[in-house]
């Protein structure tokens, strides 16, 4: 599926969209969070601590987006004989390993 501006789009379930929705507002949160303990002049271990929650957090809700579409675009492009899925697979891959 392709908009106007020839962007890829990938329709989501409602209960998809309210999960990453709702993964995505905690780690807005955290990262208020953090902002704060600047603020606040906390203890600079104190605020690592909460970076690697947000590293983890991210890395968590990438794993699970990249699950979602491995197992729906890139399954339908495969079935469409649409080969080209697996060099955009393989960059991706590429790109999180770095």
């Amino acid at each position: 599926m392709e908009n106007c501006c020839n962007h890829k789009l990938k329709s989501r379930s409602e209960d998809e969209k309210k999960y990453f929705k709702t993964r995505l507002k905690t780690i807005e949160g955290q990262v208020r969070g953090i902002a704060n303990m600047i603020d606040e002049d906390r203890y600079c271990n104190d605020i690592l601590i909460q970076l690697l929650a947000i590293n983890k957090s991210i890395k968590c809700i990438s794993n699970d987006l990249l699950k979602s579409h491995m197992n729906s675009c890139v399954v339908d492009k495969i079935k469409n004989d649409d080969l080209s899925v697996i060099d955009e697979v393989m960059e991706l891959i590429r790109r999180i390993e770095s």
